[in-house]
């Protein structure tokens, strides 16, 4: 602090006088190895594993990581309010002695010696906090001014602040002063007594132990609060899973109803098993479906083979029977070959060759094409005009699909018929509508027509191997889509076939990188509906 020259210069903190070390010394005790490895038995396998179960537990280590930043949290805030209090404490007291070093160092300048003695009489009777100390003293030692008994032993310097222990009317206190020399050899000291502010420390410093006693206790419940949620979510996990590998396809993980984010990955959980079990299912379809309808031809091309083996006159009767077989295994070859193709499709393998198509120009060429084919069979293949509808898709695929859905409609058409070909645009979506007036079918066999092999009653007279319809339906999933099959109504007999697609690209990274085929859309974006053409 800047004083004038006579009472020299002050400010730095110095020793503590009054207030001792003492060492402490203790023993160190032996240990015992052979006691404590006597009073201790071998842990129980059990024990170890469930010991080691809650070293590796993820929960717990996620527990122990909440809680110790929690309390690190904790810890630091509180200590930072501690030390700004504590450092405000002890600015106060340093300013104080600084102001009252300046005023009295005015009053020297103006008055010299009694009136600087004068106006210590003044304060030390005006203190009502009785906080503030002062003492003038002569040469010899003599009390000019102030309220202390004698100039405190240790204090030489003028340049220290001294925290020491005085004593005041009886009562031992601690004091922090700083001493000033006067001219002629007279000395000054001012200071402040600080008891008050060591008992608020202390106060402060015992709030502060008990309230991280209180945050550890907080920190650890939460830690427990998180550990039962986190093994909640993965007991579910692992006994729903655990059920599954067990056989059991129809266990899901249970929702908490909170949305939150563990629902959130329940959901996907469940959906993923949906999927799986969608799959298994039409697996063990497939496989029935192979037992039962590939037996007939595999019998009937064995059954000529043999008959000609054995029964054959001539070559050309030979030749005929061989020829006849192979056309039945040709016929089993195309169904595996169709099964090959869907796979591909629901793998997803085909999204490489997605581009921008016009759909239009599609329905144009495939009307021009099965045109002809439904002159042939007396039949009117009626296509809508619509403007220019662009997706993004597998043109190929897409022309396989919608010449699946044109077969089926001249198939079953009545003579005299017509078959209604044509896509509208309705907001993001693009339908593709294939309607036919034939014999329709039943509605317990709508809702089954995609599935591999399946055929109505009405139709396992008609050739076909029943995979149509499920490459339409593949075909929709990998472009994002739906395929949807219903009667016309109202009277109107025949079947309404729509295929929904998206009228728009997707950035190229989802374009790559498109969601695994959906038997439904995404819940944000809504099918429109079916509308049944004239």
């Amino acid at each position: 602090m800047a004083l004038p020259a006579l009472f020299g210069s002050g400010g730095r903190k110095g020793g503590n006088l009054g207030a001792g070390s003492q060492a402490i010394s203790g023993q160190t005790l032996a240990a015992h190895p052979h006691l404590s490895s006597a009073a201790a038995g071998p842990a129980s396998p059990g024990a170890r594993s469930r010991r080691n179960d809650l070293i590796r537990s993820a929960s717990l280590r996620l527990a122990l990581v909440y809680a110790v930043l929690f309390m690190l949290s904790a810890i630091v805030f509180m200590s930072f309010i501690w030390w700004a209090t504590v450092g405000l404490l002890e600015r106060e007291v340093d300013a104080a002695i600084v102001a009252d070093a300046r005023a009295l160092s005015e009053r020297w300048a103006d008055g010299g010696l009694p009136a600087l003695a004068d106006s210590i009489r003044q304060r030390v009777a005006s203190n009502v906090d009785d906080d503030a100390l002062y003492l003038m003293v002569a040469p010899g030692g003599a009390t000019i001014a102030g309220n202390l008994a004698a100039w405190p032993d240790g204090v030489t310097r003028s340049d220290v602040t001294y925290q020491l222990r005085i004593s005041r009317d009886g009562l031992r206190s601690l004091a922090e002063v700083e001493a000033f020399a006067l001219p002629g050899g007279f000395k000054l000291l001012v200071g402040r007594d600080v008891h008050a502010r060591v008992i608020l420390k202390r106060l402060l410093t015992d709030t502060l132990l008990w309230a991280m006693l209180m945050v550890g206790g907080l920190g650890l419940s939460g830690a427990l609060i998180v550990r039962s949620l986190f093994r909640r979510m993965v007991r579910n996990v692992a006994q729903t899973t655990r059920a599954i590998a067990s056989g059991d396809l129809t266990q899901r993980v249970p929702l908490s109803g909170s949305g939150d984010e563990f629902d959130r990955v329940a959901e996907t959980i469940n959906h993923m098993l949906d999927r799986i079990a969608r799959l298994m299912d039409g697996v063990r379809q497939v496989s029935n479906a192979i037992a039962h309808d590939l037996r007939t031809p595999i019998t009937r091309a064995r059954t000529r083979l043999e008959d000609a083996a054995l029964h054959a006159t001539s070559t050309e009767e030979m030749q005929a029977a061989i020829e006849r077989a192979v056309a039945d295994l040709d016929g089993v070859t195309a169904v595996f070959e169709a099964l090959l193709r869907i796979a591909e499709i629901e793998a997803g393998a085909r999204r490489s060759a997605f581009a921008e198509l016009e759909l239009s120009a599609l329905l144009d060429d495939l009307a021009e094409l099965y045109g002809a084919v439904a002159e042939e069979r007396g039949l009117t293949l009626e296509l809508t005009p619509s403007e220019p509808i662009p997706i993004f898709g597998d043109r190929p695929l897409l022309q396989q699909a919608v010449a699946n859905l044109l077969d089926n409609a001249l198939k079953f058409s009545r003579p005299g018929g017509t078959v209604f070909l044509g896509a509208v645009r309705d907001g993001g979506w693009a339908r593709i509508t294939v309607a036919d007036g034939g014999i329709g079918m039943a509605p317990a066999e709508l809702s089954r027509a995609s599935e591999r092999f399946f055929r109505a009653e009405s139709a396992r007279s008609t050739p076909g191997s029943g995979l149509g319809l499920s490459l339409v339906q593949a075909v929709a999933q990998l472009h994002g889509g739906q395929f949807l099959l219903e009667n016309r109504g109202e009277g109107a007999p025949g079947l309404v076939a729509t295929l929904v697609l998206k009228a728009e690209r997707p950035p190229a990274r989802i374009a790559d990188r498109m969601e695994a085929p959906s038997s439904v859309p995404h819940p944000d974006e809504t099918v429109p509906p079916l509308h049944s053409p004239p």
